[in-house]
């Protein structure tokens, strides 16, 4: 702790606590103890180490449990905006990810999926379902359509592996994507999929992925836990 900076103690502490959260130092499930040991050990005050604490318990990063202490939840997952899949992003930040496959069906096409897809609306279209999850907790829901015959999609293995996986095993090159990202609250259904309440939020993301001859092959509707889960922008200033 830098105690001639102006930045709060508490601050510098919640930051430190959060920086080795996602670097792995501190895994899910690791205790901190409680805060009378944390003030000693770290030469703070116990208010600081309260305040330090709560900031990341409201991030949903720690959890205190009756009796045992402070306790590491895990860490937030930030995913880039490029095309990447969620599953290569987990995988990479080391959540350890799993998959349940709620749908894998052929259905006709929507007037939003048939014009995502550049297919006449009632054509067969393939709707796949997911739930995804990291350190055994749910993180999403993804509902991906594809045009149908574009990929053999077995239910296990889309449950071993990632759709974009599985379309660069079958040859096909991922080039572009369009792609919008927005905010609502959970409804009912949503919320016990993802165990979070009635109401909260959740981040929401539709994408359109194209192939290397400009085909889309894939729209995508999904829905991420606010609370463990963001995006992260590069902003680069316009000459």
């Amino acid at each position: 702790m830098d105690r001639t900076s102006p930045v709060p103690l508490y601050f510098q502490l919640s930051q430190q606590l959060e920086a080795a959260i996602e670097r792995g130092t501190l895994t899910p499930g690791s205790l901190l103890g409680n805060e009378i040991e944390l003030a000693g050990r770290l030469g703070l005050s116990r208010p600081t180490v309260r305040q330090a604490i709560q900031s990341l318990v409201d991030k949903g990063l720690l959890v205190r449990r009756r009796g045992v202490g402070t306790q590491v939840v895990h860490s937030q997952v930030k995913r880039p905006l490029e095309l990447s899949s969620l599953y290569d992003d987990l995988e990479s930040a080391g959540q350890r990810p799993a998959t349940i496959v709620l749908t894998n069906r052929i259905e006709p096409a929507s007037a939003e999926v048939a014009a995502a897809l550049g297919v006449p609306e009632g054509s067969d279209v393939r709707l796949i379902e997911r739930l995804r999850f990291a350190h055994g907790e749910p993180m999403a829901r993804l509902r991906n359509h594809l045009p149908s015959g574009l990929l053999e999609c077995d239910t296990e293995r889309l449950e071993a592996t990632g759709l974009y996986r599985m379309m660069r095993a079958a040859g096909i090159t991922l080039h572009s994507a369009r792609q919008s990202v927005g905010a609502r609250a959970a409804s009912e259904l949503e919320a016990e999929l993802l165990t979070e309440e009635t109401g909260a939020p959740l981040l929401t993301m539709e994408r359109t992925t194209f192939d290397d001859t400009g085909r889309a092959i894939e729209f995508g509707s999904h829905i991420y836990r606010a609370s463990r889960y963001a995006f992260e922008f590069q902003l680069l200033v316009r000459p």
